[in-house]
């Protein structure tokens, strides 16, 4: 079966609970889903072992689905959005420029379908998962 979304793995994690036995071990996978053409969406499911955690999060993700703007293959205009404590800033850019974003940033990107974009990581945070919602933070301000 063939899928209209393209899906990147942002990230997957081994988390632990503590039970009166011991430990209990999960995964947490994050996982962004897109259609290159306006459609992204960011997943996030814990499970007992990998692939049934990264399906949860693509079901996730599809639930998840926002609209990107776009003209010409980039943004419509400059926007800064936060997230937590991630911060990011777009700015639209000429055709034939690509993607300069770094990290799940520029996965984001990709799978909404902007092809010409200058995105920049303001804040000092490392989380995938935090700076991939910025993102969407900052394409839902788009109209």
């Amino acid at each position: 079966m063939k899928t209209e979304f393209d899906q990147k793995t942002l990230d997957i994690r081994r988390v632990t609970r503590v039970v009166a036995g011991g430990k209990r071990f999960s995964f947490r996978t994050a996982i962004v889903v897109g259609n290159h053409d306006g459609q992204v969406g960011i997943g996030l499911a814990n499970g007992l072992d990998v692939a049934s955690s990264i399906d949860k999060a693509v079901r996730d993700a599809k639930k998840n689905l926002i609209l990107v703007p776009r003209e010409n293959q980039t943004i419509p205009y400059e926007v800064e959005a936060k997230f937590s404590s991630a911060r990011v800033i777009f700015k639209p850019a000429k055709i034939g420029r690509g993607i300069i974003a770094g990290g799940p940033v520029r996965i984001v990107c990709e799978l909404a379908g902007v092809e010409n974009v200058t995105a920049k990581i303001l804040s000092k945070t490392k989380n995938k998962l935090n700076n991939a919602l910025a993102a969407i933070e900052a394409f839902k301000i788009l109209k």
